[in-house]
Order: structure tokens, then C-alpha cells, then sequence
């Protein structure tokens, strides 16, 4: 079972309102499912199975829900239109609860290595340089020492993006030159963290995917060079996702853990969007913990994934 640490009034008060969007959505579509109707009858699950779908749950992961639900309007024989969404979130929480693998470590956490490695991968456009700053506020913030490696060397505005995040945070940044090799500023950054006895290091990598060949190369070459110098680095290789283009969102993250061996999810930019649905798909389909979730544009709006608030900020009117 994964850890949590505990949920603030003020982190629940964030999910919620970055979640609004969604939740009035999904909403609206649920209250058209039952309408007329006082207890869960296959016309009620078809149109349920409707909502998610277009609330951008995904098809294969909406089956499951709905083959979950199924089951348990057959043992409880009647179950009220008023108890949907009770019944929704346990069931939600149930499927996705399956494929917890081990904790989900928070800031203030001890982490598995010292310097704990992160190596962010992920479309240009998605959030990753944004996702990266609040990553190292969080860790800062919890009394870690954070290195940044400029690692996406193609696109001058990466780097200068990157900058002023590290300046935000109060955390160093390793750069070169554009069109520098990204492995040889992979290398620079872990140097110094060793040498400067850093906690954690955070990799930013360049956003392509036009061709997937040359992407797979160049994070294979990149991890490779850090192995030699920290043994077992990158410790996580996260995935940034855009919520907000919700099926567009799977297909990358398709690409992408073709591409590498991603270990972790952050999907970004779900306040402002009814896409949320999306990160219950991506969640119960890879099989790879969604971590963060990006919910505005303050420091403090990435939050740590907790399944429990986040379908219970979904699904409570």
C-alpha cells in the first residue's frame, strides 16, 4: 500500500479547485445518466460508460470501472441513483489502489540514494521546465540540497527557462552552450552534486518526438553516462504529461515509455481543464504511479498523486 503523508485542509482546498473544471463537467453528464431513474439499472451503467468515456477516463480503463460496478450492483441487487457516486469512488479507488507498487515518497521523505537522481523526459510545451522548478522548491523546501541540469541544449529558451526557475527555487544550475552534448551536461551536473554532496538532482532533457530513434539514443546515451559516475542513476525517469490534451496525453505517454524506461508520471496543467479524467486512465493503463499533478501555477500547486482525495475532489459534489 502506498504512503501519503497527510492531506492539509489548504492541499485539499488546491485539488479541489484545480480539479473544478472536471468536476463540473462530470457532473452535469452524471446527472443526465440518471436522471429519471432511482436505482443503477443497465441504462444507467451504459450511460455511465458514457461519461467516463468522454470525461476522458479511456475505454479499456471505463470497462474496468463499469465491469467493477457491475459486480457490485449484481451482489447488493439494488443500489439507489443517490449512492452513484460513493459507489464511483470506491470503485475508482479499488482499480487504481491494484497496481500500487511499494510507497509513493513524499518531500520530507528520506530518499533511496543520495544524490537521488531524477531524469525528466516529455514533449516540448507540456510543463517539464515549469514541473522541474517546483520539484526543486518542494525538495528545497524540505531541507535538501537540489542540483539542475540543463540537459535540453537545442532550444536556447529551455536553458533561459530553466535559469530563471533555479533562480525562483535558490538551487544551483549546471549549463553549457547550446547544442552542447546533453550527455556531457549530464555528467557536469552529477559531478558537482557528488562533490558538493547534493541530495537530489533533477535532469531536464529536450522535448522531441519526431523521431523516435534518435530520442531513444540520446536518453539511452545520457543514462549511460550517468551510471558511470553514480551507479544505478537516473533513480527515476519522469514523464511529463499535459492533462489538459487529454487523449493526445496517452499516445505520448505510449511514445515515450517505448522510448525509455519511465518510472514516474506528472501530469500537468489540469486546472484548467475538464480533461482531469485523464490521469485515472493513465494511472490504471501504464501500470507507472502517476506522482505529481500539476494543478496551477504557483510553487505550490504540484502535489504530490493521493488516489484517495483526488477521486474523492472528482467525484463529491
Amino acid at each position: 500500500m502506498a504512503k501519503f503523508s497527510l492531506f492539509s485542509k489548504e492541499k485539499k482546498e488546491t485539488l479541489n479547485k484545480g480539479l473544478e473544471k472536471t468536476k463540473e463537467s462530470v457532473f452535469k453528464k452524471l446527472s443526465r445518466a440518471v436522471v429519471g431513474k432511482s436505482s443503477v439499472d443497465d441504462d444507467v451503467l451504459d450511460n455511465l460508460e458514457e461519461v467516463l468515456v468522454s470525461s476522458d477516463v479511456g475505454v479499456d480503463t471505463t470497462l474496468r470501472i463499469i465491469e467493477r460496478i457491475e459486480k457490485r450492483v449484481s451482489h447488493d441487487k439494488y443500489l439507489n441513483t443517490d449512492e452513484l457516486n460513493t459507489i464511483l469512488k470506491e470503485e475508482i479507488v479499488g482499480l487504481l489502489v491494484e497496481h500500487e507498487k511499494g510507497e509513493v515518497l513524499g518531500f520530507n521523505d528520506g530518499l533511496p540514494a543520495k544524490p537521488f537522481v531524477i531524469m525528466v523526459v516529455g514533449v516540448n510545451g507540456v510543463g517539464k521546465t515549469t514541473t522541474i522548478g517546483k520539484l526543486a522548491h518542494h525538495f528545497k523546501q524540505a531541507g535538501k540540497s537540489v542540483y539542475l541540469g540543463a540537459a535540453d541544449t537545442f532550444r536556447a529558451a529551455a536553458v533561459d527557462q530553466l535559469t530563471i526557475w533555479a533562480e525562483r527555487a535558490g538551487v544551483p544550475i549546471v549549463k553549457q552552450g547550446m547544442g552542447s552534448d546533453p550527455a556531457s551536461v549530464a555528467y557536469d551536473t552529477l559531478s558537482s552534486a557528488m562533490a558538493n554532496d547534493a541530495d537530489v538532482v533533477i535532469i531536464d532533457t529536450a522535448g522531441r518526438l519526431h523521431n523516435k530513434i534518435n530520442l531513444m539514443n540520446e536518453l539511452s546515451k545520457i543514462k549511460r553516462v550517468m551510471e558511470k559516475i553514480i551507479p544505478g542513476a537516473p533513480h527515476e525517469v519522469l514523464l511529463i504529461l499535459d492533462g489538459s490534451t487529454g487523449q493526445n496525453a496517452f499516445e505520448q505517454a505510449k511514445q515515450f515509455t517505448n522510448a525509455t524506461q519511465v518510472n514516474a508520471l506528472a501530469i500537468t496543467k489540469l486546472d484548467g481543464t475538464a480533461k482531469g479524467g485523464v490521469v485515472l486512465g493513465i494511472s490504471d493503463q501504464f501500470k507507472i504511479p502517476v506522482k505529481y499533478i500539476g494543478l496551477g501555477e504557483k510553487m505550490e500547486d504540484l502535489q504530490l498523486f493521493n488516489k484517495v482525495e483526488f477521486v474523492d475532489s472528482l467525484f463529491t459534489s
